[in-house]
Formats: structure tokens, C-alpha cells, sequence
């Protein structure tokens, strides 16, 4: 997909609602992330998540109300999808907790589903 050309943005279970109740400056900060994913860009705190599957990104972004995360994928060429956002809370480390990274899975494969039905049928 060329740079410019915009994909479509799905949001997975609570995403959406989830990304709505973070600050104001945090939505801003990760809305952008998301729309420079969509036309084909790299925000730059965007980064892969590494070991569930190829094409997952994590924007993470900091208020004084603490740590926020998103978790979307690229991995489709027609489209993105927003899998989870969250609040990270975890005082040790940068490691994202299990819970949140199994959520993460069972989302992905319901985007993943989603996917093959609406786009890989032609009904796109």
C-alpha cells in the first residue's frame, strides 16, 4: 500500500471505548499513531510486539496519570485493526502484563476471522 492511501480502521472488542476513557492528550497521541498506520507510516513510538505474531505494534504513551498503551496490527494489507488498549499499571519493568498480552491473542484471531470473511471472500 502506498504512502497517503488510507486503510480502513477496525476496532476489536472494547478498543475503541477503552482508547475514549484515556486523557485527552493520550487519545491524541495515540489517534495519530493509528492514522499514520493507516496511511502506511511508523509512528515513532511505535514499536513491534515481539512473540505473539508478525505485524503487531505497540504505541505507548506516558501523562501524569501514567502509562498507556495500544496494541494494533499491520499485518493485513487492506486494513488495520486496533486489538486492545489499555492502562499499564505494572510498577516493574516495561514488560507488558500476561493478562493483557492474552487478550492480545484471543482479539487477534477474532480480527483474523473477521478478516477472511470480509476480505478474502470479495465482499470488501
Amino acid at each position: 500500500m502506498g504512502e497517503g492511501v488510507s486503510r480502513p480502521l477496525y476496532w476489536v472488542g472494547s478498543s475503541r471505548d477503552d482508547l475514549k476513557g484515556f486523557p485527552d492528550k493520550v487519545q491524541d497521541h495515540i489517534g495519530f499513531a493509528l492514522y499514520q498506520a493507516q496511511i502506511g507510516l511508523k509512528h515513532r513510538d511505535a514499536k513491534p510486539m515481539a512473540g505473539i505474531a508478525p505485524g503487531l505494534m505497540e504505541v505507548a504513551s506516558r501523562s501524569s496519570d501514567g502509562s498507556w498503551r495500544a496494541v494494533y496490527t499491520v499485518a493485513f494489507a487492506e486494513a488495520l485493526y486496533v486489538l486492545h488498549a489499555f492502562q499499564k499499571k505494572s510498577k516493574r519493568g516495561t514488560a507488558t502484563p500476561r493478562q493483557e498480552i492474552e487478550l492480545v491473542r484471543q482479539r487477534l484471531k477474532l480480527a483474523m476471522r473477521y478478516h477472511a470473511a470480509a476480505y478474502e471472500k470479495g465482499e470488501r
